[in-house]
């Protein structure tokens, strides 16, 4: 199906009959499960969700910067009935047929807007917010304007006191990308982690890691946080502190007078998943 950026539609297996993955240019942008919204498949997204239930008990106002089908909107509204959340997606298109092809919560669960994600962010009100999700790609990488300190300065901005700034950086090895932007929020946030699997921090493949912002002191590696990633499907690293602060060292910042230089560019993993591995970046 055409849309403003390219073409959508949506695969369901023959062995997943309630499973629905929206394609966008032939790449996974989301997931979602018809008859159990809480279930996530891509990886990344299991492990945003277990960052999030560090958080107190009770309804979110949640802000996702990129949309797509909304996957872990839908998980966050059925673990924390009540949320008010926003999606933002600059392809005006794919909004209309995510709306007719997928049964979505109606606002004010969740409000789909159009537009550059930027803009909303900067438009939103402050400590309005108690989690921000970029999750925002414009083919096979993030657009730089959101990677910079000015944008982590505005995400900082829109949190509430105890919020957390979740986003997805898709990087290969030595993962220069996702050090880069770990060392951009340490300019912003007092309390900055990575999370990823063990083979994509080692250096062994392409995958997703996971940043994780806040200013609040012990919410990033809370017990409960750690025994979730462990005791994922494919368990995942939570790199903090110390091993944070080497694992950014010597990176430069990103700014917004840099440009769009090629190693500030963040590439999508592969489209093309391994066995029992789903993982895909969704749009702005």
């Amino acid at each position: 199906m055409p849309i403003d950026t390219g073409t959508a539609q949506v695969v369901v297996r023959a062995d997943d009959p309630t499973g629905a993955t929206l394609m966008v240019n032939g790449v996974p942008s989301s997931f979602l499960d018809l008859a159990d919204p809480s279930r996530l498949e891509f990886e990344y997204q299991q492990q945003m969700a277990a960052l999030v239930g560090a958080l107190p008990p009770g309804p979110l106002r949640v802000l996702h910067l990129g949309a797509g089908a909304c996957g872990l909107a839908m998980a966050l509204d059925a673990a924390r009935p009540g949320s008010h959340q926003v999606a933002v997606e600059i392809d005006v298109r794919l909004v209309e047929l995510v709306r007719t092809w997928f049964d979505l919560p109606r606002p004010p669960r969740l409000r789909l807007r159009t537009g550059d994600a930027r803009a909303r962010l900067e438009a939103t009100g402050d400590a309005s917010t108690d989690v921000v999700v970029r999750d925002a790609f414009d083919g096979d990488r993030v657009p730089p304007h959101l990677c910079t300190v000015e944008a982590a300065a505005a995400v900082g901005r829109v949190l509430r006191p105890g919020g957390i700034y979740l986003a997805n950086c898709a990087d290969r090895p030595p993962l220069p990308l996702a050090r880069r932007e770990a060392a951009t929020l340490s300019q912003v946030f007092a309390h900055v982690a990575i999370v990823a699997e063990p083979a994509v921090l080692r250096g062994r493949r392409y995958g997703n890691v996971v940043l994780a912002a806040t200013n609040t002191p012990g919410l990033l590696d809370a017990p409960g946080v750690e025994r979730a990633l462990r005791g994922a499907p494919i368990p995942a690293r939570l790199v903090v502190g110390d091993a944070l602060r080497d694992f950014v060292a010597g990176a430069l910042v990103l700014t917004d007078g840099q440009g769009a230089a090629g190693d500030r560019q963040v590439h999508a993993v592969d489209a093309r998943p391994e066995p029992g591995r789903t993982s895909g970046p969704s749009r702005q």
